[in-house]
């Protein structure tokens, strides 16, 4: 690996890519190509960013940063136009072609086994032939995605979608329409666009938008400037806040606090924003206290019965290598799980996996048994 070269593209010296190397760089041999993968933000460089033993880059996709205030941030991030999509909850998946292979980067830059199957499975290999410099930045969704599971989308096991482009060596995104006008032309699924809107009438169109959204289960919006002169901004729904303080709060030793405080300021911002009336705030609180109370009760009460607290995924794959490269792959992460023996399915294998959240398990049992807080 050329470093001066390497530092070059990073817009760094080579001294300090050399000293980040004993700090913040991790070197992965595994799965193989060989990477360096970056596991914090430094020196303008994004968290999850890969540098390829062949010197090839691959920036971390940038943290999309999320108003409370909706109208307020409108008006003052952006000029014009703004250009709204659907914000997927799914696992964030940077594809990309090495050595002619498709790989699949994690938003920590790991190279995933399992999403590299999915890719590798979903995305024509015309993609790459005729642009083997790009990165496509999407997310993966569905029932059989073994991160974050959800059944509100039209599969029974997980679909890719397309949310941005970018290139190999370049921080430089293409922005909506020509994500969207790719996608079409090589038959790629992608998220769905809403709208573009002025930003005077913008907040309440939005407003919309994210209620319907909500209702049918859904996250919420990404926002972004049609030209992509200023950074895409994101918005969640109500119902997306209380999901994910319900899934928290099952498994309440795994999180940290912010994660908990920051969907309940959420909800506060959103109340006052939408100038609810006391009976919309009572139902609002109704909702926001049952994805507190009830999840963790039933924590509670499951340990109480000698039970584990574990969560249940399950994935599709056509190779029994893939599974078996995947559980290790969880390991690595720090997560520990049971996969089932593998279950014969159509031209492929159904494998039921048991993670084990043991902080969650450990702390429950402790606090069971007198220990204090």
């Amino acid at each position: 690996m050329n470093l001066a070269r390497v530092a070059q593209r990073l817009g760094i010296t080579k001294d300090r890519l050399q000293g980040l190397q004993e700090t913040v760089i991790r070197e992965s041999a595994w799965p193989e190509p060989r990477l360096l993968r970056f596991e914090k933000e430094t020196s303008g460089i994004e968290a999850g960013t890969v540098v390829f033993e062949n010197g090839e880059i691959v920036f971390g996709y940038p943290k999309i940063r999320r108003p409370l205030m909706l109208a307020a941030a409108i008006k003052r991030h952006f000029s014009d136009l703004v250009a709204v999509e659907e914000k997927m909850n799914g696992h964030n998946v940077r594809i990309l072609s090495l050595n002619g292979e498709i790989v699949a980067l994690t938003r920590g830059g790991f190279i995933c086994p399992y999403s590299t199957e999915v890719a590798r499975r979903m995305v024509p290999e015309a993609v790459f032939e005729k642009h083997p410099n790009l990165v496509l930045c999407t997310e993966m969704v569905g029932p059989e995605n073994p991160y974050v599971a959800k059944d509100i989308y039209p599969t029974d096991s997980i679909d890719v979608y397309l949310f941005d482009i970018a290139q190999k060596n370049c921080k430089s995104t293409l922005g909506v329409h020509k994500t969207h006008e790719f996608a079409q032309e090589f038959g790629l699924k992608a998220t769905a666009f809403l709208g573009e809107f002025h930003k005077e009438g913008a907040a309440e169109r939005i407003k919309q938008i994210v209620i319907k959204l909500g209702r049918q289960g859904r996250e919420g919006v990404v926002m972004k400037d049609p030209d992509n002169k200023v950074a895409p901004i994101k918005y969640t729904s109500s119902r997306t806040n209380c999901s994910d303080l319900a899934v928290a709060f099952r498994y309440y030793n795994d999180y940290a606090l912010d994660f908990f405080v920051s969907r309940a300021v959420r909800e506060g911002y959103q109340c006052v924003e939408w100038n609810e009336s006391k009976e919309e705030r009572s139902a609002r609180a109704l909702s926001l206290g049952e994805s507190i109370l009830l999840p963790l009760v039933e924590t509670i009460q499951r340990a109480q019965q000698g039970e584990n607290i574990v969560q249940k995924v399950q994935i599709r794959v056509k190779s029994l290598q893939t599974a078996r490269d995947f559980e290790y792959h969880l390991r690595r992460s720090g997560i520990r799980a049971l996969f089932e023996s593998p279950e014969p399915d159509d031209d492929g294998y159904l494998i039921r996996i048991t993670k084990l959240v043991m902080s969650t398990n450990d702390k429950t049992q402790a606090l069971l048994d007198g220990e204090m807080w």
